[in-house]
């Protein structure tokens, strides 16, 4: 086992430099938590001197009691031919009241000349003087060395002398920073190894960006040299490509690098939950491709690989899921074999026989070379299947449906619907207006219907998507139609296809009642599966 790796999360701080990102207070304090109650070692909370948002997060921080994590403030060096203690940024620090600060400072020259637009000893003065400062007052110390790997390359000497006088400053941690995200892992090494033989007693950390898709890949190189210290943020989120993703760093140092660096490695299966609830507060939709926490992480999907899987489930996964709060599934669709759909009726709670699974396929292998996709409408898979055994009886059978679109005068757009179903060997003949004809339709099939499965009154249509799937055939293009249900929390999703987008709303109508009454009412744990 190797020695232990600080996780140091700036999430609420470098994470939120994201475009599209804005946290509220609230927000901030409910990502704390959650960071927290996973155990990594520091939370940055942002930079109180910067904005009013993150001085009331300081404040409002102090009210908490903390498990794991010690909260961190974040700032720059004094100001050119300033002094420290009159330094409004490092006022701002001290007044955050953090056990620990992270002061950033310049390592390349072309900042210093350029940027700062001082001379290199003036700024080798200002990180010594307000780490020294800082420390007088018993914080606990982290020193950000910007474009440290830049500016090694273009004066290593110098980069090397700021790192000297941080030191001297008595930086509890130097954190070597590849600001604009462009090294390489062997580079990153090669500098950690340098550091380490000049400053042998320093604790060295890394802060990587991924602007060359290596923040990852450079993080662990940088711990594989010896670094102990590792800052990151959720999903990568962070200014222009991102952050190190800490949602991949933590599982790889625990499960691939036998490094430890969360108090108690139970803690890692709250990974993927962290993941996703991060996303749905930043407002954006998590990726489901992401390594370890996405939705499509360990989905199998060609016939072969779930063939193997059913045989051993270490086939195709390189780890066990459930060890990151993730979990495998099984998609069908036309590359699939009758495996992925003898377990997608495993996963759904139904028993299908192996000839049902074959018929099953081959009809969806048919649909989906005519525009339909069953990935993202497992219900629609859920009902065939239930339609494959030998006693399948339809709770209802069309026999004709009308919808007209009018534009009145004076009661401007108008759309009806009339249907003409067989139930239980009623003929039952509804009309009812919506907002669409879709909407219309819709509201006469339910209407037809409720009085013999009074449980249809709880379904919600809760959402509609359309896609033009050959857009070239302009107004005569193929539809798809993606419907979503709810019934009580539960979801599910259903599809249908073609080149009339009122039959292809049916048939994904249809699917959804059907799987309602047929299938969600009767097996709670398929309706679970299917709406998750």
């Amino acid at each position: 086992m190797n020695k232990y790796v600080h996780i140091y999360d700036t999430t609420l701080r470098d994470g939120t430099q994201r475009e599209g990102i804005s946290l509220s207070l609230a927000d901030k304090i409910r990502i704390t938590r959650l960071l927290d109650e996973m155990g990594v070692a520091y939370i940055e909370g942002g930079w109180p001197g910067s904005n009013p948002k993150d001085a009331g997060y300081f404040q409002e921080v102090q009210k908490l009691n903390f498990q794991h994590a010690k909260i961190t403030a974040f700032g720059s060096t004094c100001r050119k031919k300033s002094d420290p203690a009159d330094d409004a940024n490092i006022k701002a620090l001290v007044d955050a009241q953090t056990p620990v600060v992270t002061v950033v400072g310049k390592t390349s020259m072309l900042h210093v000349t350029d940027v700062l637009q001082t001379t290199p000893p003036e700024n080798l003065r200002m990180i010594r003087e307000s780490l020294r400062y800082l420390k007088s007052l018993g914080k606990e110390v982290i020193y950000d060395a910007e474009h440290f790997f830049d500016g090694a390359k273009l004066d290593m000497e110098y980069a090397f002398d700021t790192i000297k006088a941080a030191m001297e400053g008595g930086a509890d941690t130097i954190v070597l920073c590849d600001t604009n995200g462009g090294s390489m892992p062997w580079e990153i090494a090669d500098y950690v190894h340098k550091i380490q033989s000049l400053f042998p007693n320093v604790q060295i950390g890394i802060h990587t960006h991924n602007d060359g898709e290596m923040a990852v890949a450079n993080s662990l190189a940088a711990v594989k040299a010896g670094v102990s210290h590792v800052q990151g943020t959720i999903n990568g989120y962070g200014e222009r490509c991102g952050n190190a993703n800490l949602c991949s760093i933590i599982p790889d140092l625990i499960l691939k690098m036998d490094t430890p660096c969360l108090p108690e490695e139970s803690l890692l299966k709250h990974l993927t939950k962290l993941s996703r609830t991060v996303a749905e507060i930043a407002n954006l939709a998590p990726d489901t491709h992401l390594a370890y926490v996405g939705k499509s992480a360990f989905a199998h999907k060609g016939g072969i690989h779930v063939a193997a899987i059913r045989r051993n489930v270490d086939s195709y996964q390189h780890i066990d899921p459930a060890r990151v709060g993730n979990e495998m599934r099984v998609l069908v669709s036309d590359l699939s074999g009758r495996g992925n759909v003898l377990s997608k009726a495993e996963e759904l709670g139904l028993d299908v026989s192996k000839d049902e699974a074959l018929q099953v396929l081959e009809e969806i292998k048919q649909l989906e070379s005519e525009g339909y996709v069953f990935e993202g409408a497992e219900a629609s898979i859920a009902i065939r299947l239930h339609r494959a055994k030998p006693n399948y009886k339809p709770i209802f059978e069309l026999i004709d449906f009308t919808t007209i679109v009018e534009d009145r005068q004076g009661r401007g757009s108008i759309a009806e619907a009339m249907v003409k179903l067989d139930v239980d060997g009623d003929v039952v003949h509804t009309a009812a207006e919506g907002n669409g004809p879709v909407n219309a339709l819709d509201l006469a099939l339910r209407k037809a219907i409720v009085p013999y499965y009074p449980q249809i009154a709880d379904f919600q249509l809760v959402d509609y998507k359309v896609r033009i799937l050959d857009s070239d055939s302009a107004t005569a293009a193929t539809t798809r139609v993606l419907i979503d249900t709810q019934m009580n929390g539960k979801r599910w999703s259903t599809v249908g296809a073609g080149t009339n987008i009122i039959r292809a709303s049916w048939l994904a109508l249809v699917d959804s009642i059907e799987f309602g009454i047929c299938v969600a009412h009767e097996n709670n744990t398929a309706a679970i599966a299917v709406g998750d």
